[in-house]
Formats: structure tokens, C-alpha cells, sequence
């Protein structure tokens, strides 16, 4: 298994590319099922979780291409020779759930079992569910010693009316989906309204979809008898992004964020400037410049887009454990997303966590510990908090950080991070060589 050394190196300093969306990506994959036509998706990065959706494609039935460097995917399901997921994909990745609303609108009928991913709180699927039934889908879930699975046939899908008790991300992804195929309209009231929504409207819409909406409080998905193939270019990454941004900040560096969307990073920018962060947008992206001045604490409270990114918080409590005074973080999102506090404690951050608030004392001086990456977002709070760690830390699981970041530490070392991989006790040069083996 492989981990991550990090030393202090000082300021980081120099220009950052954001690759593509992980959350954007693996939706618009898994629309790709929804035609039996060629679909080629530009800027993929280079994930585990890619792998993995890329690998569920294919027990579909589908053919999936890559170019060399794995940035261009093209995808052709001419023909679906199942409609039921194999269970260890299913486990290994959450997001594999999306798969069950173009499979269900291509084939009238699906069977996926009851995801995995990071074990980061309760995250049901009552949503999905809700919302096949709506479309006129006869619906199971089936509990069992091997985790179960969710049936659905719906060999007639009608458009509907729902409200969605949430703004749940994947029961939106899956019912637009579902929906694009339907007779009828369909009407998603109380939708989530993510960057990455927007993203999957708009290739489903190149692909003959007809959906309004995408990125308010109301989507309109009008029916469609087919959809024919299409290409697109994913969107950057924001939570990527972000992180880079944390990470010029927690090192009082001076940073270029390139190839990222101011306008899908708000929450953060307003946040890092209440701490007295000076942000500027330039051409190729944003410019974050920490290397001067005094930097206050501020609140945090984790809402659903547009609110503050409960992606971001981890990375951002980091971050407030150096600077001085209190600070109050309330996650809304997650109930279980604090189990970074204890690695980060001891590192010395001094965070006292009481269900889903709490405080960081701020202005700590953090000490390099053997640290566990606990999902994807604590990983890369953890690499942040031991860019400013004295002495050298060692994180392990670093397989999560893989699912979501490419080349987190070449990227790094590119600005100047003491920061290296190893693997086996021995070092290795490129994430591209490991990120699929774990």
C-alpha cells in the first residue's frame, strides 16, 4: 500500500492546472448508456473512480476507448447485454448508483446493489427511489447479508411531477436521466443545483434531450423517443481547485489556480477573504495571495450548492487550525465527515468536535504524526495540514485521495511541496503507475 511523506517547505508559490470534474465526469459516463451511438467526453481526469465507472461501462456491455493519456474516453453501448450491476463496482463506488437511471430509461429495467464509498455518513437512496416510482417504475429494495440491491422495471416510464425532500445530487442526476427517455414531461421541484447538474443537463441535452432548468430550483425534462451521440468537454474540477486554494493559503503562498471557474467557487472565496486572504481573478484562473498580512478566524456552515461545499470542509478546517482565534464549523450535510478531527489532533490542531459542530482553537503549531486518510476530502486535508507540519508526516489509505485527485503530489511538488509517494517502502515517480492497483 502506498503513502504520502509531507515536510514543511514554506510558501508554495507558482501556477496550478485543475483537471476535470470527478463529481461531473462519472454522470456524464454513465449518460453515455443512454444511446446506442458513439460518445466522446474530453478532459476526463485520470481517477480510480473513473477506472471503476469505465469498468462498470463495460459489464454493461458497452465499448469504452481511451486515448493514451486518458483524457478523451469514447464510449459505445450499440447494445446493453444487462441491466444488472456486478456487485464489487457497485461497492467499491458510490456514484455507481447514476448508472441505475439511464439503464432503466434504455432497457426498462435494473438492478444495482446498494452502493459503497466513503464512509463518510448515512447517504439512502429513498430519492432514487421516490423518484423512479413517480416516472411509473415498480420498485424493490432488497436487504440481505450481502448488502442488498434496488430492482426497478419500468418498461413505461411516464413524465411526473416530484418534490424532492433534499436537493440530493445523484437522485437529480438519476431521475433526469431516467426522465430524458420518458413519455411526457417531468418536472423536478427542490432539485439540487450543483455546477455538475448544469454539466450532465447540457450533455444530455447535445445528446437530443430537451431539459430547462438545470441550475435552479426547478428542472422541466420534456421526453424523448431516442438520443443520439454526442461530445463534450467535462468542467473543472471545483473542489480541486478549492484545494489548491487552501493550500496557498495554509502555507501563506502565493498560487495561480488555472483552469477553474471563479463563479463555482463563491462560498470559499468569500470565506478565505474573511480571513483576509487577497483573491484576484486573472485569465488563466485566480490568483491567491496569502503571503502578507494577518489572517483572522470565521464560521462555517456546510449547506447544499450554493452554500459552502461540505467537499471543502475538511481542507478548510486545516486551514483555520493555523490561524488565530476560534472558529465554529457546522456540517449540515454529512453526519459522520468530523473523522478527520482526530488525525489532524494528532498533528496538534487542538479541534474539539460535539455532533455535527466544532471549534478550532486556531493559531496552532502543527507537528508531522502518522496520519490516516479516512475518505477522499480528510486526505487531502491531511496533505494540506503537513505542508506546515513540523518535522515529517506520513499519511496512509491514501487510495481514497486517488479516487478524487490526480497526482495530488506531483501538482504539489510542482509549487514547491516537500512531498513525495512511496509505495512498498520504496519511492515511486508517478500516481499514474499505482492509482488503479489499490
Amino acid at each position: 500500500m502506498s503513502k504520502i511523506i509531507v515536510r514543511k517547505a514554506g510558501p508554495l508559490s507558482g501556477q496550478v492546472i485543475t483537471g476535470g470534474s470527478k463529481n461531473a465526469v462519472l454522470p456524464l459516463l454513465a449518460a453515455t448508456l443512454l444511446t446506442e451511438d458513439p460518445c466522446v467526453l474530453d478532459g476526463v481526469p485520470n481517477l480510480k473512480d473513473v477506472e471503476v465507472m469505465c469498468r462498470l461501462l463495460r459489464s454493461f456491455g458497452a465499448e469504452v476507448e481511451q486515448d493514451e493519456g486518458g483524457r478523451r474516453i469514447t464510449v459505445r453501448a450499440k447494445t446493453i447485454s444487462t441491466s444488472e450491476a456486478p456487485h464489487d463496482l457497485v461497492k467499491a463506488m458510490r456514484a455507481s448508483i447514476v448508472a441505475m437511471g439511464p439503464i432503466l430509461g434504455r432497457c426498462g429495467e435494473a438492478v444495482v446493489p446498494l452502493p459503497g464509498g466513503c464512509a463518510i455518513g448515512d447517504r439512502p437512496i429513498d430519492l432514487h427511489v421516490k423518484g423512479f416510482v413517480a416516472l411509473g417504475a415498480d420498485v424493490e429494495v432488497v436487504t440481505d447479508e450481502g448488502g442488498g440491491c434496488v430492482r426497478a422495471d419500468g418498461r413505461a416510464l411516464k413524465g411526473a411531477e416530484m418534490y424532492l425532500d433534499f436537493a440530493s445530487v445523484g437522485a437529480t442526476e438519476n431521475i433526469m436521466m431516467a426522465a430524458a427517455l420518458a413519455e411526457g414531461t417531468t418536472v423536478i421541484e427542490n432539485p439540487a443545483q450543483e455546477p455538475e447538474i448544469v454539466d450532465l443537463a447540457n450533455f444530455l441535452n447535445k445528446m437530443g434531450a430537451r431539459i430547462r432548468g438545470a441550475g435552479t430550483d426547478t428542472i422541466r425534462i420534456e421526453g424523448v423517443e431516442r438520443l443520439h451521440g454526442a461530445e463534450h468537454c467535462v468542467i473543472p474540477d471545483r473542489i480541486e481547485a478549492a484545494t489548491f486554494m487552501l493550500a496557498a493559503a495554509i502555507t501563506r503562498g502565493n498560487v495561480l489556480v488555472e483552469n477553474m471557474l471563479p463563479n463555482h467557487v463563491v462560498p470559499i472565496m468569500a470565506k478565505l477573504r474573511e480571513c483576509g486572504v487577497q483573491l484576484s481573478e486573472e485569465e488563466p484562473g485566480l490568483r491567491v495571495d496569502a503571503s502578507g498580512g494577518f489572517f483572522r478566524a470565521t464560521d462555517i456552515k456546510t449547506l447544499p450548492y450554493p452554500g459552502f461545499p461540505t467537499d471543502i470542509q475538511p481542507q478548510f478546517m486545516a486551514f483555520l487550525s493555523t490561524v488565530q482565534g476560534p472558529s465554529n464549523i457546522v456540517e449540515t450535510v454529512f453526519e459522520n465527515r468530523f473523522m478527520h478531527i482526530d488525525e489532524l489532533n494528532r498533528m496538534g490542531a487542538g479541534i474539539l468536535a460535539e455532533g455535527r459542530s466544532a471549534i478550532v482553537r486556531g493559531g496552532a503549531s502543527l507537528t508531522g504524526a502518522q496520519v490516516r486518510a479516512t475518505d477522499l476530502r480528510a486526505g487531502a486535508a491531511l496533505v494540506l495540514a503537513g505542508l506546515v507540519a513540523e518535522g515529517e508526516t506520513v499519511i496512509s489509505d491514501v487510495y481514497h485521495i486517488d479516487r478524487g485527485y490526480e497526482d495530488l503530489v506531483g501538482k504539489m511538488a510542482g509549487l514547491g511541496a516537500d512531498i513525495r509517494r512511496v509505495k512498498n517502502g520504496g519511492p515511486v515517480d508517478s500516481v499514474d503507475r499505482l492509482v488503479f492497483a489499490e
